[in-house]
């Protein structure tokens, strides 16, 4: 009997998605991307009215921030960092024998300053706690990156390189829950708007190791991130296409992000997965874009 032909190898057929010969690593075609930027206007239709900054990040940061966030110790199995050449004639000379040989080059590569992004709003908080203590109504962000996790994989939704949409909160306790909920109250209408079904259901992150399983277990036990699940690759097991996090006072500690009564500011997250949530509309519409349901177009791309 034939295997059943994958959703990612629909997507290979369709030329939606383009392999590159790494699991995970995509080229992406223009209707992909149609629909990505058709997500992208939704999410703003939502969100924008609430007055954040906007905020664009390359998908490298600054290694230090990137160190002192902790990553490394939660997830060094999915952290990704940038080598670089830093030698001399006799280290290119190296570099050459080695790659007409057929040898690992690798031995002059140096580690750079440079690391990944793995989360888009891991670069902005020591940014904004440069410009000092926030004003009395805290401060919003809305930012958008392209992020790593190295977590090679045939499920379509689970890529290496992707890119995450997020409004950030600062502020006090109250401030940063009061707008966490909201998101969580608004994402079942947005996924609405996209013609899908889900639910939010509470969440954690996957910690590495047997000390991550204590992680775990606080996180859930605080209630501290909830994601909006939506079937893609099975009903069984659906995929977290946004999530809500609350991150206490973690970030305002690690940064000294003060409030307007210079108390530690706490911070909140909701983040939205284009690749993903653009996956579950191919899923659920079909790979012909031009035959989704009239509503659905109109709420994307403005015409039926």
């Amino acid at each position: 009997m034939l295997a059943a032909t994958s959703f990612l190898d629909r997507l290979f057929d369709a030329g939606i998605l383009m392999e590159t010969g790494v699991e995970g690593l995509y080229a992406r075609s223009g209707a992909f991307e149609r629909v990505v930027d058709g997500i992208d206007r939704v999410i703003s239709r939502f969100g924008d009215a609430d007055g954040a900054e906007v905020v664009r990040f390359p998908p490298g940061m600054n290694r230090m921030v990137f160190e002192k966030t902790g990553y490394m110790k939660n997830f060094p199995n999915l952290a990704g960092t940038v080598h670089c050449f830093c030698g001399d004639d006799s280290g290119h000379a190296e570099i050459i024998a080695a790659l007409e040989a057929g040898d690992d080059w690798s031995r002059q590569q140096a580690l750079s300053e440079i690391a990944l992004t793995p989360a888009a709003c891991y670069p902005l908080y020591p940014i904004a706690a440069r410009r000092g203590s926030l004003p009395a109504d805290g401060r919003l962000f809305d930012i958008l990156s392209y992020c790593f996790r190295h977590e090679p994989s045939r499920e379509a939704t689970r890529q290496q390189m992707f890119r995450m949409r997020e409004y950030v909160r600062m502020g006090t306790p109250d401030q940063v829950q009061a707008f966490r909920q909201m998101w969580i109250d608004r994402a079942g209408a947005m996924v609405g708007v996209f013609g899908l079904e889900g639910a939010v259901d509470l969440a954690n992150d996957p910690f590495f190791g047997r000390a991550g399983r204590m992680l775990k277990n606080n996180q859930r036990q605080q209630t501290l991130k909830f994601e909006m699940l939506i079937p893609v690759e099975s009903v069984e097991k659906p995929t977290a296409c946004m999530s809500f996090n609350y991150h206490q006072d973690h970030f305002g500690t690690l940064w000294n992000i003060r409030t307007a009564t210079d108390e530690t500011a706490h911070t909140a997250c909701v983040g939205f997965g284009m690749e993903r949530l653009a996956l579950a509309m191919l899923r659920h519409h079909g790979l012909e874009i031009e035959g989704w349901p009239a509503p659905v177009r109109e709420a994307l791309w403005g015409a039926a």
